[in-house]
């Protein structure tokens, strides 16, 4: 099937009798449902009028914002229209340097000499003004990175503003997170955030670091960078002090220009394994610190025994409703045989009722894929799984003319082997096995060079536990998915990386103990 016709494809109709991974034949029959048009909705967009989007953004060094020394600059893009929002500076090694050592003379001044309860005053402070405006940085989250409103409402911003105030209590309190150790802050950090969670990840980075007494160099990535600019405003309006948190704005040499400065303590990193490795071989022989939290393909078990209507809903918003892009995202779903028929039925029928466009539209489900890059890479890999002979099943959803997009999907007839099962995909794709015992489902699951996430859906709570104690995943969820907590550590074994961030261990990689 040619590349472009997969982005506008109806649903696949398979109606001759299929062997699953040689086992089970099961007649599959997709029918053409558009509950979209059945059920219309009238558009309910957020407003986003008021907000001022500034036609240039500079690098924030030093507290200010000031032009890159090379007087580049980059577009971002709009993924749901490919409109320009905004230029963005593109800093180079000059400003990198110049940033760095903003931030050491930030910390050897202010910041480390800080009493913990002091630095905590302003991560509250922090907190608080995301709060007042995460409206408004939830309507910019949706117009630079493509999700929706809702997701970004609902549940970015408030674990934005729950992050820092949760660290905001642990400034003063780093003698009771290391009983009988004493914390010293480890002095520069420089952090690289993805695109898919750009406020979240600043936020997951920003906050443990302040907290312990470093100060930082934030680069985010180079598609959505608005949103951390708008958070140094945050950061003026705050009176942080100058230079304690420093925004650079760039795409891979800027990161890189960052990870080989000689004067950083700390890389925090999250992204790809492919740059993770990479990171790993930068930063051999030197002192600096190192945390990756990097790809994943998260399982999601289902069990005959499961709540197969809550599994479904668990299966939609771990893949769908945030169009694959989390890193956790459960874009393998292992199903056990007796049930399969029911859950493929469902599946197929609920993926027909979700409604794909404008992210802005509070009753979208589905908004756009980040960029073209991104969208070319998820239908690169369908491509290789109908190639590889697997069954794909996909909405007949209308895709906007203008916008980068792709239909919810999931594919059947899926084996270990094939690339879809094996890769990050990054889009609402979905690729169903079947297992038979638990011992198949664990060995299954674990049959992936990642280690980030899974998902166990059972009746019994004994399974639950003998499952996840078998399972090399950093977060299993039981009977639900994707839900975070600033209390809770988050990350990944194997080739997902190493470190956590997220608790009182998100504390732990931006300390030195003695």
């Amino acid at each position: 099937m040619p590349r472009k016709n997969l982005r506008r494809s109806a649903i696949v109709v398979l109606d001759q009798e299929k062997t699953l991974n040689g086992r089970v034949a099961v007649p599959l029959r997709a029918r053409h449902l558009d509950f979209g048009e059945k059920w219309s909705y009238a558009p309910a967009p957020e407003a986003h009028d008021y907000i001022k989007l500034q036609p240039r953004y500079q690098l924030f060094i030093g507290g200010k914002f000031v032009a890159p020394r090379s007087g580049k600059y980059f577009a971002s893009i709009n993924p749901a229209t490919e409109e320009k929002l905004a230029e963005i500076a593109e800093a180079d090694a000059r400003d990198i340097d110049l940033a760095v050592k903003s931030a050491r003379r930030a910390y050897k001044n202010v910041w480390s000499k800080m009493p913990g309860r002091e630095r905590g005053k302003f991560l509250y402070r922090i907190a608080r003004l995301i709060q007042e405006k995460s409206r408004e940085l939830a309507v910019l989250e949706t117009m630079d990175g493509g999700k929706t409103i809702k997701e970004s409402r609902d549940i970015d911003l408030p674990l934005v503003a729950a992050h820092f105030f949760y660290y905001a209590g642990w400034a003063d309190k780093l003698e009771y997170a290391f009983p009988g150790r004493t914390a010293r802050p480890l002095g520069v950090a420089g952090q690289i955030i993805p695109w898919n969670f750009p406020l979240l990840m600043a936020a997951w980075k920003l906050a443990p670091a302040l907290a312990c007494g470093n100060t930082c160099v934030l680069k985010p990535a180079e598609t959505t960078s608005i949103t951390a600019m708008h958070l140094a405003q945050i950061f003026q309006e705050a009176e942080l002090p100058d230079g304690v948190v420093n925004i650079v704005t760039g795409a891979g040499e800027t990161g890189k220009a960052l990870v080989d400065h000689s004067d950083i303590n700390k890389i925090a990193f999250t992204g790809s394994t492919s740059v993770g490795k990479l990171l790993t071989q930068a930063v051999a022989g030197t002192n600096k610190r190192l945390t990756l939290e990097l790809g994943g393909k998260a399982a999601n078990i289902i069990f005959e025994d499961a709540p197969i209507d809550q599994a479904v809903e668990g299966i939609i918003s771990g893949i769908y409703f945030n169009q694959g892009h989390v890193c956790c995202a459960g874009s393998r779903l292992l199903v056990q045989e007796g049930v399969f028929r029911a859950v493929i039925r469902k599946l197929r029928d609920r993926i027909a009722t979700l409604r794909v466009g404008n992210p802005l539209d509070k009753n979208t489900d589905i908004g756009a894929i980040n960029s073209r890059m991104q969208l070319d890479k998820i239908c690169e890999l369908v491509d290789s799984g109908l190639q590889q002979g697997a069954e794909l099943v996909q909405s007949s959803a209308k895709l906007p003319a203008k916008g980068y997009w792709y239909p919810p999907s999931f594919f059947t007839g899926v084996t270990a082997s094939h690339r879809i099962a094996q890769e990050e995909i990054f889009g609402p794709v979905l690729s169903v096995m079947t297992f038979r015992t638990p011992e198949e489902a664990i060995e299954r699951a674990n049959n992936t060079p990642y280690g980030l996430s899974a998902g166990v859906w059972t009746d019994k709570g004994s399974k639950i536990f003998k499952i996840v104690s078998k399972l090399r995943a950093g977060v299993v969820w039981a009977n639900t998915y994707n839900k975070f907590d600033p209390t809770s550590p988050f990350g990944g074994y194997k080739e997902s990386g190493f470190g956590r961030e997220g608790g009182r261990h998100g504390l732990l990689p931006y300390v030195a103990l003695s």
